[in-house]
C-alpha cells in the first residue's frame, strides 16, 4: 500500500486521467494515493487532504480539480 502512489504517478498520464474520470475507480484510485501519501508523510496535511477527500470526494468537483491538478502539475492536489 505505501508505495500506490508511486505507481499511480508511473503510469502514462493519459491512463492517470482515464483512471481519475472513471465514476467509482477515479473515487479508489484518489483514497489510495492519498492513503499512501498519508501512510509516507505522517504529516497533518496529508491528513487533512486524506480525511476531506473522504467525506467530501464523492462529489465531481474535487475529481475535477485533481485532473487539471494533475494535467498541469503531473500531481494530484496536496498529494
Amino acid at each position: 500500500m505505501n508505495g500506490f502512489d508511486q505507481w499511480f504517478y508511473s503510469q502514462n498520464r493519459a491512463v492517470q486521467v482515464i483512471l481519475l474520470l472513471l465514476p467509482v475507480v477515479g473515487w479508489v484510485i484518489e483514497c489510495l494515493v492519498r492513503l499512501s501519501v498519508l501512510l509516507k508523510r505522517q504529516d497533518v496535511v496529508s491528513m487533512l487532504a486524506f480525511v476531506l477527500f473522504i467525506v467530501v470526494g464523492w462529489g465531481w468537483v474535487l475529481c475535477l480539480i485533481d485532473v487539471c491538478c494533475l494535467l498541469s502539475t503531473g500531481r494530484l492536489l496536496l498529494a
